[in-house]
């Protein structure tokens, strides 16, 4: 398993009882995680101490309840390299809204510190190389902040208007409102088509796709029966040499033995190395590591 475990902002204090209780700078939030089908003794102070909690609904959904907590909220993420533009740390805005999210999916820094590894160690052979990343799905822009700040050129779509202003405003506030990102609100299937027949290539492609969304047209995702095609249509974009390739996963049936096989079935034809584990984060309480969803991954030789 890949851990997230170089946090100092955030932490899994404890989880019990389909929930975790989540340490977020100075707040603490109880949300819902369906990983968590243990009950354990509540144990831990914050249990009792909570900011914020989110409640799900037997019809669905659920709400947010809310004790001293602000409408917005930072924390900060040091990567393990010096970028040229902030020195590796990140800063991303928080806010409770729609089912149970932040903003933010702390476990994700696992993948941040691996491929900015790749991206910074890239260009320290070759300064005046441009390492482009297309960044598909990308949300609040983590994976983007992370590849922009090892030196990459990013392109980050996302079909959320509302996400990309959000993951805009990260970039600022992390010191990379002058890197060279373009912001896209589009539909991700549709956009890597056109790049394909634009001619356009990459050196690597980062793809965290929902289990199931709308596009900003009312276009349908439903990732078993769409992700096998848009790898190989990612494929298509990728430079004859390219440094990497991750795809995340947060749906049951995409283990990451079956992200493996998709990858090395269509990437056959590249120099590298495939591999791919589950993610987690350190839970503090009980000293175990709680599985967050599957990753995997592909490194150019």
């Amino acid at each position: 398993m890949w851990i997230a475990n170089n946090w100092k902002d955030y932490e899994v204090l404890d989880c019990s009882g389909g929930e975790k209780l989540e340490r977020w700078g100075q707040y603490n939030l109880v949300r819902p995680d369906p990983q968590v089908i243990w009950d354990t003794a509540h144990t831990h102070k914050g249990w009792k101490n909570k900011n914020g909690h989110y409640h799900r609904s037997s019809k669905g959904g659920g709400e947010w309840e809310f004790f001293d907590l602000p409408e917005e909220w930072s924390i900060q993420y040091q990567l393990p390299i010096d970028g040229p533009y902030n020195n590796g740390k990140l800063t991303f805005h928080l806010k409770p809204f729609a089912f149970k999210h932040t903003g933010l999916f702390p476990e994700q820094a696992t993948n941040w510190d691996w491929f900015s590894s790749i991206i910074y160690n890239a260009k320290q052979k070759n300064p005046n190389r441009e390492i482009k990343v297309l960044n598909l799905f990308a949300y609040t822009g983590g994976a983007t902040l992370a590849a922009a700040s090892a030196g990459a050129s990013v392109t980050h779509v996302d079909a959320s208007k509302g996400m990309v202003t959000w993951a805009k405003e990260n970039a600022i506030s992390s010191g990379l409102g002058e890197a060279p990102i373009r912001w896209l609100v589009d539909d991700c299937v549709k956009f890597v088509e056109r790049e394909i027949r634009r001619g356009n290539h990459y050196d690597a492609i980062i793809m965290d796709p929902p289990s199931y969304g709308r596009g900003p047209k009312g276009e349908i995702w439903k990732i078993e029966d769409s992700i096998y095609n848009l790898i190989k249509l990612c494929e298509q974009l990728l430079t004859k040499e390219p440094l990497f390739f991750l795809i995340n996963s947060y749906t049951t049936g995409l283990q990451p033995a079956v992200l493996t096989y998709m990858m090395q079935t269509v990437l056959k034809n590249y120099n590298g190395t495939f591999t791919a584990e589950e993610i987690g984060l350190p839970v503090s309480e009980s000293g175990l590591v709680l599985p967050e969803g599957a990753s995997g991954r592909f490194v150019g030789e």
